[in-house]
């Protein structure tokens, strides 16, 4: 019950910045319609909807990120945390509970860009739906990430860490931009050992139908989840302690 309410106070700080929120919920959508331009004016094949959608949802994750890890960090600077660190509130209480909020959004920004990209001329399918759900684990990844990074670092220096170096390595790593094989070498075994490729070419595969070449990708997304989750978990029950 504890664990509810908290959860639904820190719904209320995410929608008491709508400012951030539509960005975060937009700027995919921006990209959307700029490179859907961008496609029907050139030769090649760069920018396909029915490949660019999936991809821009798997960037579109990463404002997630920068959200939780701002919501934490704020948190901790507050005196209010440091009131709820009394209560027999667990770390793990405290991460569910930023959590659950900040799913439901994931979750809808992602049929947000679907729903937007079909008047672009995206296939309608019912592999959406599929594509969709296997969000989920990428989603959690993305989240823990940010409140590993709150549980660390400040308020300012979440906005550098998580705002642009995240937002940019997920861009660049993903393959959304282009295809990584074309880079090859370090670059291309670099992006494949992160999961922003690996959740990028599942969403791709989902959204074809391909669920045997999707399966081939969601092990790496699942190992970085829980991992980041433990680690998330770990190093705000050391800053409760610190209290």
């Amino acid at each position: 019950m504890r664990m509810m309410t908290f959860a639904k106070r820190c719904a209320k700080e995410i929608l008491r910045d709508p400012l951030n929120l539509g960005f975060g919920l937009g700027f995919p959508l921006i990209l959307l319609l700029l490179l859907s331009a961008l496609q029907a004016n050139i030769p090649v094949s760069l920018f396909e909807i029915d490949t660019l959608t999936p991809g821009i949802t798997v960037f579109g994750l990463s404002f997630m990120t920068l959200f939780s890890a701002t919501l934490v960090a704020k948190d901790r600077e507050s005196a209010l945390l440091q009131r709820l660190y009394t209560t027999p509130l667990t770390g793990f209480d405290f991460m569910i509970g930023y959590m659950l909020p900040l799913l439901p959004i994931a979750l809808g920004q992602t049929v947000i860009c679907y729903l937007f990209a079909i008047p672009l001329g995206l296939t309608l399918s019912v592999n959406i739906v599929y594509a969709v759900i296997g969000m989920i684990p990428m989603a959690i990844f993305n989240i823990a990430l940010g409140l590993l990074c709150g549980s660390v670092f400040g308020v300012k220096q979440v906005g550098g860490i998580c705002g642009a170096l995240l937002t940019n390595l997920s861009a660049w790593l993903s393959g959304v931009w282009f295809d990584l094989q074309l880079v090859g070498g370090f670059f291309e075994k670099i992006a494949g050992a992160l999961p922003f490729v690996h959740a990028a070419e599942m969403e791709k595969a989902l959204f074809c139908g391909d669920f045997e070449l999707a399966a081939t990708h969601i092990l790496p997304i699942f190992i970085y989840s829980a991992v980041i989750t433990v680690l998330a978990v770990l190093c705000f029950l050391r800053q409760m302690k610190k209290q």
